[in-house]
Formats: C-alpha cells, structure tokens, sequence
C-alpha cells in the first residue's frame, strides 16, 4: 500500500493504484410541513407562559375524555346489572372495580408529586379513617365506593361542589361529597378532587367512613346519610406563628369579620361562600377573610356551622396572626395577608 493509500485507509481501500469507495454521504434537503393539528395546539406566541398554558389546557382536555370514556363504560355495565342482575352480579362488580382502579392509574400522570405540590401542598391538611371494626369496607361496598369517587369527581369542577350515593343495598351504599375551595379554578379543583380520592383509598383501604383535606378541597364519605347535616366530629385547625401586637383588638377584629363572611355566604351566596377584608386600626395592616359550606347544608344550619368555627378560633389561636377552622360541613379562615385564590 503506498503512502497515499495508508493515509486515506480510514475512509477508502487501495489496490495497485485505485481508490475503491466504501460510502457515500449526501444531504438531502427536505421540506418539513407541520400538521394541521399540531399547528392548532402551539400557540403563536412562543413565550414560556403561553406554552406551559397549551400544554396544561391539552393534559385537562385528555382527562376529560377519559373520564367521558370510563362514565360511558359504567353507565353501560349499570344497565346491565339492570336488565340481567342474576347473571352479573358476580362478574360485574369486578369489572367496574377494575375500570375505576385503570381509569384512576391513568389520569395519575396528571397529578404528578410536582404538580401535587404546586396546586395541594405536599400533604393534606388531615385525614380520618373510620376505626371501628364494624365499619369494614366489603367488596360491594368497595365497588360503589370506587364508581361513585370517579362520578362525583367529574361533576365537582364544574360547580366546586358535589354529592351522591350509590348502592344496590342499605349495606352497601357510601355517601359522599367533594367541596372545592369558592376561590379554586375548575382545573385545580379537578386536580384536588382527583388526588383526595386517590390519595384517601389508599390511606383508608377498608374503611366505610373517611375524609381528608386538602388547601383546595375537602372530600369524605360515609356508610350512613349525612347530608344536611352538620359535622361536629371533623375539625382540624390551624394557625399562623406569629403573635399580634394586640391580641384583644386584633380578635374583636378577626371576630367582627368573619361574623359578616358568615352571614354574607349563608344568606347571600348560592355557593354557601364569601371572602372579604378589613382595615386595621394598626398602621396600613389589612385582616382577610374567608368562609364557607358544604351545599347540603341549610343556610340556618351553615350559619350555625360557621358561628360554631369562629367561636373555636380565639379558644384554640388567641393571639395569633392567621388561622383556620377546616371541618367535615364549613371552614373559616383569616389572615394578615391576601390569601383568596381568585
């Protein structure tokens, strides 16, 4: 081999004198043209705040066809356990346990732990679980249970609120309801429900009674009938660090405010909700407000519900610059800072 021919071994063979190509490499230019669908999915503009948002309206507009998919699927299999009960009543609630349980698997990818702490915080402010042992969850139970978290949790978002029950028997009949914040977007809400219910079938596997909460919504459930009703036995509170100045002024104050929140949501409000906020006589300080109830309720036994949480409120937080009553029927909250949503 000459010299020639050694030097140009890595891309050719030479043989007494001739060059025998082993490749070829040509660049072809080709005209790249986008489909019509992706064209309608990106926005024109390009900037971070448009795209986050096309992506986040594309991941909703998914859910929400296989959340139509799945209530398609049940309703059909309702019908046959209707028509053909003796035949299916073994081998349907089966299926629907498996549909619920694939149906929650897949709209997961929608509430992943980061977004989990962007629109929920990272835990649930609490959660209870029924411990008597007559309250065992069967598997029928469990069935309802499943096709009702998924049914009530489409129809929330819409209007921050819903309840139901479902069941072929007294025993195995849960009641529940989903309550979204007054000021949560339809898409948080949806994300909250999703998780709460998620996140409550694993907490209590086997229990009929339960509820947990979170910043954005409050979800529970029951053997028994509770709606309109309210719940004493549920409540968690809790409070900012800091201490005021003047702990006797600052909780006339906090009390005057969501005194007026409290009648304000339970005659004035279809959504059973205010928010509202206060000058205090302390500098440029503001006080901000919050109540709200369950829609089952009355708007006597909501403002009853309400007046019972801010009563708890100097008891369990004198003093203190932000707090809140979180229960299973109203909640009441006040901060020195903007905290409404919306």
């Amino acid at each position: 081999m000459t010299a020639t021919g050694y030097i140009a071994g890595t891309k050719s063979l030479a043989m007494v004198g001739h060059f025998i190509p082993l490749y070829k490499i040509q660049i072809a230019k080709v005209n790249l043209v986008l489909h019509e669908e992706v064209k309608r999915a990106v926005p024109y503009s390009w900037d971070p705040a448009s795209l986050a948002s096309s992506i986040q309206d594309r991941r909703i507009e998914q859910m929400e066809k296989k959340i139509a998919t799945t209530n398609r699927r049940i309703e059909q299999m309702e019908l046959a356990m209707k028509t053909k009960e003796d035949r299916y009543y073994d081998v349907v609630p089966q299926l629907m346990i498996l549909i619920v349980e694939r149906f929650l698997q897949s709209i997961e990818q929608f509430a992943n732990p980061r977004f989990d702490k962007n629109v929920l915080g990272i835990d649930p402010l609490f959660r209870r679980c029924s411990s008597n042992t007559n309250s065992t969850a069967t598997r029928s139970y469990k069935t309802s249970l499943s096709v009702l978290m998924g049914s009530i949790n489409q129809l929330a978002p819409a209007e921050g609120f819903a309840l139901g029950s479902l069941g072929q028997s007294s025993q195995d009949r849960p009641y529940g309801l989903v309550l979204c914040r007054g000021d949560v977007s339809p898409s948080d809400c949806r994300t909250c429900a999703v998780i709460a219910a998620r996140e409550i079938r694993k907490g209590c596997p086997n229990s009929k009674r339960a509820i947990i909460a979170y910043d954005n919504c409050l979800l529970k459930y029951s053997d028994t009938d509770f709606f309109g009703q309210i719940d004493d036995e549920n409540k968690f509170y809790m409070w900012n660090v800091n201490n005021v100045s003047n702990p006797v002024l600052f909780t006339e104050k906090t009390t005057e405010l969501l005194s007026q929140l409290a009648t304000k949501a339970s005659y004035n409000s279809a959504k059973l909700y205010a928010a509202g906020e206060m000058d205090l006589p302390e500098g440029s300080t503001k006080l901000y407000g919050m109540t709200h109830c369950t829609r089952d309720l009355s708007s006597a036994d909501c403002k009853k519900c309400l007046d019972g949480a801010i009563r708890d409120l100097p008891r369990v937080a004198y003093g203190k610059a932000g707090a809140r009553v979180v229960g299973g029927s109203c909640m009441a909250i006040y901060e020195i800072y903007p905290f409404v949503k919306a």
